[in-house]
């Protein structure tokens, strides 16, 4: 194991301990009052997202490797990225982080049964890679559902703390995020990169935005035919167009160690917290210049720390 894989597990666990931070009874209670955008929300990650996946990986003139990325990708749930943006943009924080959790439990079997197909699917008799289910359901725990509950104890029995931390938190896992993408991008694959190259950039890039687009695009009918409001239709295209790409990393990279498979998650992780932002200021114009404030306001936050 490189130590990048090392840092990747250890930033995932970070950022799964900053959302059980973010978490109190009463977010459930909010959000199974009205519990259509959650199920739906559910619905979106089992489902459209890996059927999007297969179907792109399945047209696509790539690699068989790649197309396996894509399905990793796919079987990742949202993390703290579209929590922030929701968060950013005023929408429903508590519908957000909920299908981040629920998710990440869900993962625990959801994982190694896609990957798996997708392994068995577009690599076939070509490769003796696979994803052990009871090591994914362990290691799965240890990284997301554990620092989950430790979060939420800390919530539970120093409510101070963990309100005082939530904003500097938000920021650093963003540029802890940011610092294992620009290591994975440039680094050598000696030290742990992928040694990805303009050339696959460009290749991969049209079919994993029109993936974004259609993932945005069916958050956002979900949400539309459950009769739900604006900010509930935006949070379901949010947490539906940005995967987990530190879990994908990981999957990738440490559990079958091959960085091929990674470079789909790199890719998606260069756009797709602008074409989030873009769909939801779409959604909320106003919010523009709020959005701009709150900004503001977590520098200034962030600066007093």
């Amino acid at each position: 194991m490189s130590y990048i894989d090392l840092l990747i597990s250890g930033i995932l666990a970070f950022i799964m301990l900053s959302v059980g931070l973010s978490l109190t009874w009463k977010n459930f209670v909010v959000v199974f009052a009205k519990p259509k955008g959650y199920f739906g929300g559910l619905a979106l990650q089992l489902l459209v997202l890996p059927t999007v996946a297969y179907t792109i990986a399945t047209l696509a003139n790539l690699p068989p490797a790649i197309k396996v990325g894509i399905m990793i990708l796919s079987s990742c749930p949202g993390g703290t990225t579209s929590n922030f943006i929701t968060y950013l943009l005023n929408a429903n924080a508590a519908l957000a982080i909920l299908l981040t959790v629920s998710n990440s439990f869900i993962a625990l079997f959801s994982v190694p049964i896609i990957v798996n197909f997708g392994l068995e699917t577009f690599m076939g008799g070509h490769t003796d890679i696979a994803l052990s289910f009871w090591s994914t359901i362990r290691e799965i725990s240890t990284i997301i559902i554990i620092p989950v509950f430790i979060g939420v104890l800390i919530k539970r029995y120093y409510p101070l703390f963990a309100v005082k931390v939530q904003v500097p938190l938000k920021w650093i896992t963003v540029i802890l995020l940011a610092v294992v993408f620009f290591v994975k991008l440039f680094a050598g694959e000696a030290q742990g990169g992928t040694g990805i190259t303009l050339k696959e950039i460009l290749t991969l890039f049209p079919y994993l935005a029109i993936g974004n687009a259609i993932n945005l695009t069916a958050g956002y009918f979900m949400a539309y035919f459950l009769g739900l409001p604006t900010n509930d239709r935006l949070t379901l295209g949010v947490e539906v167009g940005i995967q987990n790409t530190s879990l994908a990393f990981l999957i990738a990279s440490k559990w079958l160690n091959n960085e091929d498979m990674l470079k789909p998650a790199l890719v998606y992780a260069m756009f797709t917290f602008f074409t989030a932002m873009i769909y939801g200021l779409v959604l909320k114009p106003n919010e523009g210049k709020l959005f701009w404030q709150r900004m503001s306001n977590l520098y200034n936050n962030l600066s007093k720390h």
